[in-house]
């Protein structure tokens, strides 16, 4: 049984199939309807989300099937359970799980279920933001082989996904963080080994020159909040304005996962410029997933 917890776990040809019914998808939304008929999506939010429950939520309602929405605030999980206990339970009464979490080890714990577990965000990876990022390049790039991302900022779950797209797909990427917030060495050199093109660098000139794609995330995530005002001196000069994005290709596109603070990572001139495509990227949460939990779930 797969579960959608890595990009690094899945093939690149899963990776590519996956890609190819979201594009089918969002062309035809009800073109597998009944696909999950009588089934049940449990998801689990430790933390709050827009486009995660709400793509979540359409994409099963999509294939037929039915998702519960379980804060940690309303299940056991919240008194004391064991992960492991939920996820049993869970696994007797559900056909899947999609889970939002801090600590990327509690995905490992929700397998206990015997159901497919998709990781809908933990602070180490976030796949389904990737996949969605891919088709997105795809549709304005024609591909993702040959083509070359910038991320800048923190080194966090969503660079640490956009590598792993690297190893799976030709995407070159290079990751330009402030010393001491570069990703994880391990998630690097994985994905080198495994093929990918990936430049490390902690000057933002350098990472963007000629890049067909500009991304950056949030430079505080959840659970960072007591950081954001020393994060915002550090990150400063990452800050994603007209003149840096100017030193991409004539034709780059911004990118960012959202939601976006304006005037920190990213300015209101950039991400609501001609070739900002962050509402492209974000409505391909909702057909990439849908391709996962058919790839899944079916």
């Amino acid at each position: 049984m797969k579960h959608m917890i890595s990009l690094i776990d899945w093939s690149a040809d899963e990776v590519a199939e996956a890609l190819r019914l979201a594009g089918e998808f969002k062309e035809k939304p009800l073109s597998k309807r009944g696909a999950l008929d009588g089934k049940v999506l449990g998801m689990i939010f430790e933390k709050s989300s827009t486009r995660t429950r709400v793509s979540f939520e359409v994409a099963t309602l999509r294939l037929g099937g039915h998702a519960l929405f379980l804060s940690t605030r309303d299940i056991q999980l919240g008194r004391g359970e064991t992960i492991a206990d939920t996820a049993r339970v869970l696994g007797r009464m559900c056909n899947g799980i999609m889970a939002r979490v801090f600590e990327h080890e509690k995905l490992a714990a929700l397998t206990a279920s015997g159901l497919p577990v998709i990781n809908g965000l933990s602070d180490l990876l976030h796949p389904c933001q990737a996949l969605a990022d891919a088709l997105t390049i795809i549709e304005h790039k024609g591909s993702l082989e040959g083509r070359t991302l910038a991320y800048l900022g923190d080194g966090n779950n969503v660079a640490h996904s956009l590598i792993n797209l690297g190893a799976r797909s030709g995407l070159a990427v290079r990751v330009g963080t402030p010393e001491r917030y570069g990703p994880d060495p391990a998630i690097v050199a994985a994905a080198r080994e495994a093929g990918a093109d990936v430049t490390v660098t902690h000057d933002p000139v350098e990472a963007v020159q000629g890049v067909d794609v500009v991304y950056t995330d949030t430079w505080a995530s959840m659970g960072q909040e007591a950081e954001a005002q020393a994060r915002a001196q550090v990150f400063a000069p990452f800050r994603i304005d007209e003149a840096l994005f100017a030193k991409a290709a004539p034709d780059a596109i911004f990118m960012h996962c959202l939601p976006a603070h304006r005037g920190d990572e990213v300015t209101d001139a950039v991400i609501e410029h001609e070739r900002s495509v962050v509402f492209d990227e974000a409505e391909n949460r909702l057909h990439t997933e849908q391709a996962v939990l058919f790839m899944l779930m079916a």
